[in-house]
């Protein structure tokens, strides 16, 4: 499964091209924008396994700054401070890392 299969290419690709600039993205923005925010916990956590790039069931500092590129492969990559905002509004636990229950912070964005 890809994550066209649940998002809709047109949504994603505006998404994309919102936060082009560095420093510009907005979690809760990209996700009302590709439409994750109104998917069902079920879908996010299929977007997550599919984000989850090494399968580990965590989503580590390394793998969210490449998040946009998850999406579209010529996307840029977060700026370390995007990554760590990022980071920080999901890991509910302070690991340093986001679970599949992170997946629920962007379901009530």
């Amino acid at each position: 499964m890809s994550l066209t299969d649940i998002l809709s290419p047109s949504d994603i690709a505006a998404a994309l091209r919102d936060c082009q600039a560095p420093d510009s993205f907005s979690p809760k923005k990209f996700f009302q924008i590709s439409g994750m925010s109104k998917k069902s916990s079920s879908q996010l956590k299929e977007i997550f396994r599919i984000l989850d790039n090494d399968q580990s069931g965590f989503i580590e500092e390394d793998e969210l700054k490449y998040f946009l590129q998850r999406f579209e492969c010529g996307a840029r990559v977060l700026t370390t401070s995007e990554t760590k905002t990022f980071l920080a509004a999901a890991d509910h636990d302070g690991d340093g890392k986001i679970g599949a229950e992170g997946m629920d912070y962007w379901y009530y964005l």
